[in-house]
Parts: C-alpha cells; structure tokens; sequence
C-alpha cells in the first residue's frame, strides 16, 4: 500500500517553519504497513494544489494532505479541494458545534470568518477535530483515499492518531511490516556493503536492506514485508543475526536507539559507571549522554577541562607533558584519562584533547587534529585522528569517535 504525503504552505517553502508533519506521518504510517512513496511541499496556489493532487493520485492509493486549513484568506486548500472533486461547500453542523463550542469556552465571539471553517466539501467525511477549530476531511473518491488535516502539528497529530489511523487499519487489509535496525559504528559505508555483499544477496525479495549513515556511524535497516508475520520475523531475525556476526566489533545494537544511549544501556546493564574529561569537545560529550533519561545510573560527569590550568588543577596533568608533547598529544591524552579515572572514580573515562579550528594548527599539527584515550581499570585505548576544518563537525566526529573507541572497550 503505498501513501504520499502533500504539505501546503509558503511558510514551508520560504524556511520560515520546518516541516515535521511528514517525518512523523510516514513514521506512524510505516508501522502499520503503508510505505510513503512521495513526499511534496507545495504553495498556497490553487493550480500547484490541483496539479499536485492529480499527480498523486495516479501515484499513490492513499494522499495525505496537512496545512491551509485556517480562517484568513491565504488559506485555500478548502475551496481548492472542493474545486477538485467537483463539489460544493456546504456547512457541517457537527464542526460548527465544535467551533462555537471552542469559543464559547474561551468567551470570545464567533466571528463570520471562523464560522466559515465548519464549511467542507459536500463529498467529504469529517475528521473531528478535538484541539482546535478546523475539521479534518476524509475523501474516497475512485479508489483514492484522500485525508486533509490542519498543518498545526499537534492538531494533526491527535486526529491521526485518534481517527485516521484506527479508520485505514478498519477500511483496508494491509500486509505485515516488520524492521529490524542494526547500528554499528566505526566503519565506513562502503566498507560495510562490502563485508556483508554476499548476506545481502542472499535477501528474498520480501526483504529490503537500507543503509542509512551519519558521521561515524550506519544504521542498518531490514525491512520485511508480506502477509505471514511470523515467517517474516523469523527471517529477519535470522539475516540480522548473520549481519550482526560478520560486522563484529563495529556492531552496537539491534535497536533504533542514539549511539550514546545503546552505551549508556550496555554499561548500566554491566553495572559500570562513566567519566570523561574534556578539552576540544566543550560539554558536548557530556551532553549526548545526559539528554538520555535515567544517564545518571552510569554517567557521573567529569571536567570540561579547556585551559591547561584545568587539565593540571583537576586531571592531574603533569605540565612537564604539556610543556614538551603540548595540550594535544598522545601524552596528555593519556593523562587526561588517567586523571579522569582517579579522580572522578568510575569504572570507565573518555578523553578528547584536540584543535576544533576553525585557528589554531600548526605544520605538525593542524586543524581537526583529536587525540582522543579510553580506559578502564585494566585496558586502554588511545587514538589519533585527523578531521577537517570545520568546527562544528571536529566536535561531533570528535565525540563520535570516542563513543565508538568506547563501545570497542566495552566489546
């Protein structure tokens, strides 16, 4: 069964706002069966509406529509959609009843313009809408399912969940989705495709493997589709398991999670505790993990140690090391993560010393130079790695490569 999904608004087209209705729509949809082929932005133009409607038609089986729903004059995919189908406005009274309800609760008077709301094409069933003034429409019109709901996302999101998607598993038979997300770290996508080539060819037509990167890491998405659900688990689980094992080391977890959560799970699984200390990743190391709820049962802190006064006064840094090797050097990492260890008093640390950028290299060692070091109480990992020039992503690579040495260690 497959979806496309039209957004309508020029505050989209223009960046004003960003549009997180369709990541969430083919999110939901996507769990009961439905693939989304296309998704669309379109303006708040009667002829881009039509033609974009049309299009989708002869595309998909089902059109989901959010946005241009409101009061004020630019808000046309109404009349639009009643021009489409041919039909006229007409008043309905349970969405007028819904907006005389909503103004009367905040006493504020019914103005003709928002009375004007409850009017929907004549062929349409209304989707209520129990957060705001503008009704959902639900169309069926030769085959093609039609939805159009508001473009607030919260708005949206009740009416999909308490109307849409109850009505589309009761109207149509949809096939069994199964995924199954493999994330692995510190292996580059090409070299990925190629250790597992064979196991990929190997997938029955009924299984489809993404590859889906993002700096350091890969997500690795099977995806079953078909009517036997336990036939599909059943293969899923046992191309994943033979993934799993030729990937190896590089292989995290068989889980749609971040990359520093899986860890956090593996450690506090373990019982293991974690610190780290600092320097060219400002925090950042220590934010991944403490966004996570429940970080604190592993995470205890550490030191964002920028200056050398700081590596000295709170990791122990010897300023003999940074006087001859410098701040960034294997010397000083290792004593960073020493100090950390020490000091700090967990059973595992991290630290980064290196030149963000986008200033500060030199011939020997120039910008995006990292030194990063993890250890625990017997075993120690220490690495040198050389990024670009670009600052904000020395520090994302930066602490994606220490998360990856980690979960090495951890192995």
């Amino acid at each position: 069964m497959l979806a496309e999904i039209i957004t309508i608004g020029d505050e989209i087209l223009i960046g004003q706002i960003v549009d997180t209705n369709s990541a969430w729509m083919a999110t939901e949809l996507n769990k009961i069966g439905i693939r989304v082929k296309q998704i669309s932005s379109i303006s708040d133009d009667r002829e881009h509406i039509l033609k974009a409607l049309k299009e989708a038609s002869e595309r998909a089986s089902i059109i989901f529509i959010t946005g241009g729903l409101g009061p004020t004059k630019d808000d046309i995919t109404k009349k639009t959609l009643a021009e489409y189908f041919e039909v006229d406005l007409v008043e309905n009274q349970e969405a007028l009843d819904n907006v005389k309800n909503i103004f009367a609760k905040y006493n504020r008077p019914l103005l003709e313009v928002n009375r004007l709301q409850a009017y929907v094409p004549a062929n349409c069933e209304v989707v209520p809408n129990h957060n705001g003034t503008a009704p959902g429409m639900w169309f069926n019109q030769e085959g093609v399912i039609y939805v159009s709901m508001p473009g607030v996302p919260f708005e949206m999101m009740y009416m999909m969940e308490e109307t849409v998607l109850p009505k589309i598993k009761a109207t149509l038979k949809l096939p069994a989705i199964i995924h199954k997300t493999i994330l692995t770290v510190g292996e580059g996508e090409s070299f990925l495709a190629e250790r597992i080539a064979d196991i990929e060819n190997d997938l029955p037509t009924y299984i489809k493997l993404a590859y889906l990167p993002k700096l350091g890491q890969v997500r690795l998405r099977l995806s079953a589709f078909g009517e036997d659900e336990l036939l599909l688990q059943q293969k899923i689980d046992e191309f994943a398991q033979r993934i799993i094992e030729r990937v190896g080391s590089f292989f995290v977890i068989d889980q749609d999670v971040a990359l520093e959560k899986a860890i956090l799970d593996k450690m506090a699984t373990k019982e293991l505790t974690l610190s780290v200390a600092e320097s060219c990743t400002g925090g950042y190391l220590s934010h991944l993990f403490t966004q996570h709820p429940g970080s604190s049962k592993v995470f205890f802190g550490g030191g964002v140690t920028y200056s050398n006064e700081l590596k000295e006064s709170i990791l122990g840094v010897n300023p003999e090391t940074l006087y001859q090797y410098g701040a960034v050097s294997e010397q000083t990492a290792k004593e960073m993560v020493q100090g950390a260890l020490l000091n700090f008093k967990s059973d595992f640390a991290v630290a980064v010393t290196g030149i963000a950028g986008p200033d500060g290299g030199t011939e020997d060692k120039p910008v995006g130079t990292v030194w990063i070091a993890v250890a625990g109480k017997d075993k120690m990992l220490i690495k040198k790695y050389t990024f670009g020039n670009k600052r904000r992503q020395n520090i994302e690579r930066s602490a994606i490569a220490a998360l990856s040495m980690l979960n090495t260690l951890l192995t």
